[in-house]
């Protein structure tokens, strides 16, 4: 605890990173403020079916990432997703498209007409997306009844431009955070807005266990110390890496050696990170969001039910396929070995050239095997939760995007405090060992 103390002392005592901390804080708390102010035309009072049917399936999942702004009409009822999706494509697009490629490798200059290009498709996504919320909250079973009569002609045009303002505000305040602030500013966004849920959901799996035949206290304990230990093994998975050793040959220029240290290439369980989960995520949501949120019917119902055993294999399939698809676009063997040949670097017993391209592409397949599989797990771990009698609110904490996103980006951001300390010569936050931050490829825009 005195060590605790000390450190935050520390902390406050770097001006520089006391700006930080305090900007983002009161930006965080504008967002917060944003999701609990009600859309135009629509009553407050009446919003009861609404957040019933939003806490439910894939819709809760929807809900936890925009800090329960869905199920309360709020002006923010879409959140940062919009923003994340447009940015995944246009990452998509860098890898893919030769074209996006060049300007990706023009520098500044090319970051902000690739950032520019993530702004326009982000209203197109959002105004899309907005169209089917204001056809979720026309139904009659969902929100009808709380749309005014007085707003009701008008209802969908004034939603949609103050949905995607909304949105494009939310997106703002995000680059304002990352720019001057402390961390990802997306990233602590959607991690806000899933925490802002935890003491409820904790404090309603609680009640249930204590009530009837909910197990007791013990249940909930154990149910706990399960959440600790998924939380941990979430922490291994991200920080988990297989390292590859590579010696590189002595060169003798003049009077002085260069070379001839030995170095080492990481390679990480999971560098693809939490984007297969969102893929996987995104294509199981597309029939929920094509049918305008209507989640009783058809394939989109199936796919809205974690608990489905159809919608585990289904997910666990698309989070494995995607995990190795995701990471043969970013991982180039072949690049990596042209790259240590140039510098006179090897790695010990093979060959330089394809011999070092398929001995990378080899170690890679299979770290990311056993990655992919957990990933699939900690994917699915939500609706086996479900499925054992826990409250829907609670079991999203057990895995899935949430857990994953929450962790990596509390070990991002302590990553960067870290940092801030070791620069002025103070103690680090861990007696032993650096804490490791993501370092993957979607810190940009998760």
């Amino acid at each position: 605890m005195k060590k605790l103390i000390q450190t935050l002392k520390n902390i406050w005592s770097i001006e520089e990173l006391r700006s930080k901390v305090v900007y983002t804080i009161l930006l965080l708390l504008v967002y917060r403020l944003g999701t609990h102010i009600v859309l135009p035309g629509v009553d407050p009072a009446q919003l009861t079916a609404l957040n019933t049917k939003s806490k439910e399936g894939i819709l809760g999942i929807f809900d936890s990432f925009a800090g329960g702004a869905f199920s309360s009409a709020s002006i923010f009822a879409l959140g940062i997703m919009p923003y994340i999706s447009a940015s995944i494509f246009m990452q998509l697009m860098s890898i893919l498209v030769p074209q996006f490629q060049k300007m990706q490798k023009e520098g500044e200059s090319g970051r902000k007409k690739i950032n520019q290009w993530t702004r326009y498709l982000t209203v197109l996504v959002t105004i899309f997306q907005a169209s089917a919320y204001v056809a979720y909250l026309r139904d009659p079973n969902v929100a009808g009844g709380a749309i005014l009569a007085s707003f009701s002609s008008y209802f969908w045009l004034s939603t949609t431009i103050v949905l995607t303002a909304g949105t494009l505000f939310v997106m703002w305040l995000g680059e304002r955070i990352t720019d001057k602030g402390l961390g990802n500013g997306t990233s602590l966004i959607i991690m806000v807005g899933i925490l802002a849920r935890f003491p409820a959901s904790i404090a309603a799996e609680f009640d249930s266990k204590m009530v009837g035949k909910g197990g007791g206290l013990l249940v909930f304990v154990i149910e706990i110390a399960i959440l600790i230990a998924i939380i941990m093994g979430l922490i291994i998975l991200v920080q988990g890496v297989r390292k590859i050793a590579i010696n590189y040959a002595k060169q003798i220029v003049g009077n002085r050696q260069f070379g001839g240290a030995r170095q080492f290439l990481p390679i990480k369980v999971n560098s693809a990170g939490v984007m297969p989960i969102i893929f996987a995520q995104a294509i199981m949501f597309l029939p929920t969001l094509l049918s305008g949120f209507q989640t009783t019917k058809g394939l989109a119902a199936v796919l809205s039910s974690p608990g489905n055993i159809w919608y585990m294999v289904l997910y666990s399939v698309l989070v494995i396929g995607f995990t190795f698809l995701y990471t043969a676009l970013i991982f180039n063997p072949k690049q990596i070995a042209d790259n240590l040949k140039q510098n006179n670097g090897f790695i010990p017993g093979v060959k330089p050239g394809q011999p070092t391209a398929d001995y990378i592409g080899a170690v890679m397949d299979k770290v990311t095997l056993p990655g992919a599989l957990f990933l699939a797990l900690v994917g699915i771990l939500p609706g086996i939760a479900s499925n054992l009698k826990v409250t829907s609110g609670f079991s999203t904490f057990f895995g899935g995007t949430s857990l994953l996103i929450m962790v990596g980006v509390v070990l991002d951001t302590l990553q960067q405090i870290e940092t801030h300390l070791l620069m002025r010569q103070y103690d680090g936050l861990m007696k032993g060992g650096r804490i490791q931050g993501r370092q993957t490829t979607e810190a940009s825009t998760i």
